[in-house]
């Protein structure tokens, strides 16, 4: 099935995701408000397509992703899988060849992705919040892997991507009940990393995302894959793994330029060499 027979693929809307880049930060709006940010298989396409880009582009440091409207992402358009052929193979290409082609751009981002999140992250919104390396959350912040509500499993990687951040026995109690929390307790059980104001959610974004667009993102996305690695390494390989790293590392002009900046107390410009 090709992306052109997908479900939703003919439902294109004007701007429905924008993308900006602007101080060495990439932004990744979802921006369907009156249906609080759904997205169809078109929007999928070109965020999978705006993360390579992104990725691709030297003067992109940080990608944001946020949603307009005063909402993250209330997950799947309904209006897409009322239009799926109904048989498993039509529902299972809904996902692999559609839904699912954010998370496989997600996994070859080298930057650091931070998710804003306001109001509602239901369902695959939550699971694409989830992805994120950072999630920040404002105190209006409803978050619900919502799927058995209406009796579905998690499409999009939740019951991989919750139990690492909250352990199984909460995510098990959050992915069997369908419950909802708010942006306090997610801060609390560490679903999300901060909780701020909504008021001032975007600025605090922003403002961590700028420092680190100016730290060195060789070491930057070197840290990032050896986090996500070691996941999956004994400790004597992750060593191993640093070490070698390390003496990469090392040996860049940007490594030179941090020290020299360092020692004489200035920022310092870097080169990505």
């Amino acid at each position: 099935m090709s992306d052109e027979n997908l479900p939703g693929t003919d439902t294109a809307e004007p701007d429905e995701l924008i993308y900006s880049v602007s101080d060495g930060i990439a932004t990744i709006t979802l921006n369907r408000p009156h249906l609080k940010n759904a997205f169809t298989l078109t929007m999928i396409d070109r965020w999978a397509e705006v993360l390579r880009t992104a990725e691709a582009d030297p003067a992109v440091r940080v990608v944001v992703v946020t949603g307009a409207g005063g909402a993250f992402c209330s997950g799947i358009d309904l209006a897409v899988l009322s239009g799926i052929e109904p048989t498993p193979i039509a529902r299972r290409r809904m996902l692999t060849e559609g839904v699912h082609k954010v998370a496989r751009a997600v996994l070859d981002l080298s930057k650091p992705l931070i998710a804003a999140i306001s109001g509602v992250a239901v369902g695959a919104g939550l699971d694409m919040a989830l992805m994120c390396d950072l999630r920040f959350a404002g105190r209006s912040a409803r978050l619900s892997e919502g799927y058995i509500r209406i009796g579905l499993v998690p499409g999009d990687g939740g019951t991989y991507l919750l139990p690492r951040l909250v352990g199984p026995a909460k995510a098990l109690e959050l992915l069997l009940s369908g419950d909802t929390v708010d942006g306090v307790e997610a801060e609390r059980i560490g679903m999300v990393n901060r909780v701020y104001d909504d008021a001032v959610l975007l600025d605090e974004t922003y403002a961590f995302a700028g420092r680190l667009a100016a730290m060195s993102p060789i070491s930057t996305a070197m840290i990032k894959r050896a986090v996500y690695q070691s996941q999956n390494l004994d400790l004597r390989t992750n060593l191993d793994l640093i070490a070698s790293h390390m003496a990469v590392v090392q040996s860049t002009e940007d490594y030179a330029e941090a020290r020299a900046a360092f020692g004489e107390r200035r920022a310092p410009t870097f080169v990505n060499r």
